[in-house]
């Protein structure tokens, strides 16, 4: 562990103690030449990559140059001080938080500029495994106003509740008085929350609160704080029928099992007209619209496959809608949410399979039974499971991913298997962020 320096060390001439002086930021004037895959701008500094954030290309600007940007010492830092002569993608953002807020990184760039940009990420990510000359759809965004899902952080300090998202590379809080993001449903309940968690924290708390809006109504999973006697537990009953949230559930940390606290009405997101009951605080995309993209992309082609596997298969947000018009087969590492799925599966050709695929990815053997595979696995990606599917003989292969380095990696070893990449679809559900979903089709010749 590094020790910190003291404070004052004795002169070698006099003995006589001295501050250890502070090196102050360099001031330097630059301009923008692109935005990296985290939405920052990129300038050129003494030969250097500048990391400059909220800026765009074309920005001429006075920044203050910090320390190198990360471990590995390929670019420095800056902080942006002045804009000296706006570029021509620049746009002014919808929400007062920006700039703080560590949600969003790109509400200043104009909508085209934007857009092509995420498309960008995608095909840099492809080009870099060496399958840039893969076609791209055109990009499908998300509206505003439409997350239905968030996680806030919420600290108590006196008599007052900081509830909202962290700050940008800080652990702390930006207090949201507005987000154009998030459903107006979920907002609303902000500043209710704010007065339970007064009650219910003590000083100097915290706990974060996933809130999404399902179909019946606002599900709340309060993580932390450790514990709750039985006034808290009363408090977020009552909070539950005046706010008309439909469950709420509490569990002590990250790794704890949630225990219900109310369930006032039923809860459930439906998939091709199936509602399915998820646990509290179950994985679910983002937003109704950029799922129904994401189906969209898989169904239109999947081809018409008679037996079908759905890897990573979550609540069945794919298994179902193919097991309208085919046999499948979801494999899913979550006990609750294979639980979940298997309650509401009713007469649909659908099985499912408890299995860590990371660990113990398909075989090749086991795969022959199948006309078609879907998977759509965390950011990590599926490299094993890929790897497994490279050496199958399965027709088609659609992949879903939420991070299109980890895609454009499963992508290159499918290839490599002898699979094509005919197309590839580009998804915005994460707006004013550096994310981007893809989906993928794959086929053997």
């Amino acid at each position: 562990m590094k020790r910190p320096a003291p404070k004052h060390r004795p002169s070698p001439r006099n003995g006589e103690p001295r501050t250890a002086p502070r090196v102050a930021p360099r001031v330097a004037e630059v301009i923008v030449t692109e935005v990296g895959a985290r939405g920052d701008g990129i300038a050129s500094f003494e030969d250097a990559k500048l990391f400059v954030p909220l800026t765009v290309p074309g920005d001429r600007v006075r920044v203050a140059v910090k320390e190198a940007a990360n471990a590995k010492g390929d670019g420095l830092r800056a902080d942006l001080l002045d804009i000296l002569e706006p570029g021509p993608g620049r746009a002014a953002p919808p929400c007062s938080h920006f700039g703080t807020c560590g949600g969003c990184t790109l509400q200043h760039m104009e909508d085209a500029a934007y857009a092509a940009w995420k498309v960008g990420l995608v095909q840099g990510a492809l080009a870099r495994v060496g399958l840039g000359d893969t076609p791209l759809e055109p990009l499908s965004q998300t509206p505003p106003a439409a997350r239905r899902r968030a996680r806030f952080a919420a600290l108590k300090r006196g008599r007052r509740v900081w509830l909202g998202f962290n700050e940008r590379m800080s652990h702390r809080l930006t207090d949201l008085t507005e987000c154009p993001v998030l459903r107006p449903g979920l907002f609303a309940l902000v500043e209710p929350l704010r007065g339970l968690l007064l009650s219910v924290l003590p000083d100097g708390g915290g706990c974060d609160v996933i809130a999404t809006d399902l179909e019946g109504g606002i599900d709340l999973v309060l993580v932390g704080p450790r514990s709750l006697d039985r006034a808290a537990r009363e408090r977020l009953v009552a909070f539950g029928e005046a706010e008309g949230v439909a469950r709420i559930s509490w569990q002590a940390d990250e790794r704890g099992t949630s225990e219900p606290i109310a369930h006032r009405r039923p809860v459930a997101v439906s998939f091709a007209g199936l509602p399915v009951t998820p646990p509290p605080g179950a994985f679910l995309q983002a937003s109704a619209e950029g799922e129904a993209a994401l189906v969209a992309a898989v169904l239109a082609n999947i081809g018409e496959p008679k037996r079908v596997a759905d890897l990573f298969a979550g609540l069945g947000t794919f298994a179902v809608p193919l097991a309208q018009r085919a046999a499948v087969h979801a494999v899913e590492g979550d006990a609750p949410a294979l639980a979940a799925l298997n309650k509401a599966v009713g007469a649909l050709r659908l099985t499912t399979e408890r299995r860590d695929l990371f660990e113990n990815p398909l075989t090749a053997k086991e795969l022959a039974r199948f006309d078609a595979v879907v998977f759509d696995p965390p950011r990590a990606g599926a490299a094993a499971q890929a790897q497994a599917l490279a050496g199958s003989k399965v027709p088609r292969v659609v992949a879903v991913s939420c991070n299109p380095a980890t895609f454009a990696r499963d992508a290159r070893t499918l290839v490599d298997g002898g699979y094509v990449l005919s197309r590839v679809y580009p998804v915005d559900q994460f707006l004013w962020s550096a994310h981007v979903e893809v989906v993928g089709v794959f086929s053997r010749p």
